[in-house]
């Protein structure tokens, strides 16, 4: 039906260090002062694939960073989000999650444990959602969500 999609399971190293030179340069565009802290919490988020919520950032800088609270880790986010270069998406009930990846692309998340992963579809982002919408107001920007249940909480049995 579709093309099978490739597994990604970590950041290529070239796509981090573009991540991190886009950050410099939007945080001098914008006036906001590039410290250390805001440095590894956004190399934290544009390194992982897991759409990571504020707590698993927290957890992941804390080894590098001791002093680091997890209110600096939430106001960074959320000025990461303010300077475009980071996204917000809230898969369930749960804490809200953040992905780095700025790339036209879809989310797929699991019902059970929710892991959250990109992929890309052409056939997904020719969508006819244009009329759909008509009268309603200006689309700026749209993306898919399928939930499901990932291969890991498919091999095993429901509790």
């Amino acid at each position: 039906m579709f093309p099978e999609q490739k597994r990604v399971t970590k950041v290529a190293l070239a796509d981090i260090e573009r991540r991190i030179e886009q950050f410099k340069a939007a945080a001098r565009n914008s006036g906001v002062k590039l410290t250390h802290q805001r440095l590894e919490i956004f190399r934290e988020i544009a390194s992982s694939v897991d759409h990571p919520d504020a707590e698993a950032v927290f957890r992941g800088v804390q080894p590098r960073m001791p002093t680091v609270s997890l209110d600096t880790v939430y106001r960074t986010l959320w000025m990461l989000h303010d300077l475009g270069m980071i996204t917000r998406l809230s898969p369930g009930r749960e804490s809200m999650r953040f992905d780095a990846n700025l790339a036209h692309h879809h989310h797929f998340v699991c019902v059970r444990c929710g892991l959250v992963r990109d992929f890309a579809g052409v056939e997904f982002d020719e969508a006819p959602i244009r009329n759909a919408v008509k009268g309603l107001g200006k689309i700026v920007d749209s993306h898919l969500e399928v939930r499901g249940i990932c291969d890991k909480c498919g091999k095993q049995p429901r509790r």
